[in-house]
This record gives structure tokens, sequence and C-alpha cells, in this order.
């Protein structure tokens, strides 16, 4: 199955989360082993909600400007948007029902 999550980068970020939807975005790396952890659940949850929310990664390797903007200082984090505002963040590995919880919160 193709991966339903939306690659975020510092030049599409601000339009992707001014989205009618809510959007969820997981700042991650390659080197990050709790990254990968949760990395099955976000797949999981982008297709889940396909059509419901947006599921965006960033890969904090590439895109330096807005995980500074965010004052991201560890990967996995995850912000939560609504109508381009923040409304909530989770940092680290956590279970999938805690991110579903979170993403729900925000519909």
């Amino acid at each position: 199955m193709a991966s339903k999550t939306i690659e975020a980068t510092d030049a599409n970020f601000n339009e992707l989360i001014k989205s009618d939807k809510p959007v969820m975005v997981d700042f991650t790396a390659e080197w990050c082993g709790p990254c990968r952890l949760i990395g099955p659940s976000v797949e999981q949850l982008a297709a889940e909600y396909d059509g419901q929310a947006l599921v965006a990664k960033m890969d904090v390797d590439q895109n330096a400007r807005i995980p500074a903007q965010f004052g991201i200082r560890s990967a996995p984090t995850l912000l939560f948007f609504r109508n381009g505002k923040l409304i909530d963040k989770v940092i680290g590995a956590v279970p999938k029902a805690v991110l579903e919880q979170k993403l729900q919160s925000v519909m």
C-alpha cells in the first residue's frame, strides 16, 4: 500500500498547516531509533484518517528553518495543527493510541 503521509519541507510547511483539515506533523530523522518505532503508527494513522486529516513527516536533518521556528530539540516530536494554529504536541515515542487521541482532539 502506498504511503498516505505527505512530505513536509521548509518550503511547503506553512501552506500545509493551513489546510481545512487537521494536520499532524511528525518531525523525524533517519538515524532516530524512537522515530523508527512510531513510524508504522504514523503511517497507519495516515491511512486510517485519509480524507479526514493530513499526516506529514518532516526530516529535521533536511529542513532546519521550521524545526527551529517551533523549538524542536528532539525527535520524534509531533505537532498537531487546526486552521494553521498549533493545538497540541507530543515529544518522544508514544503508543499509537496516544497519537490517535491527540489527532482526534484537533478534529
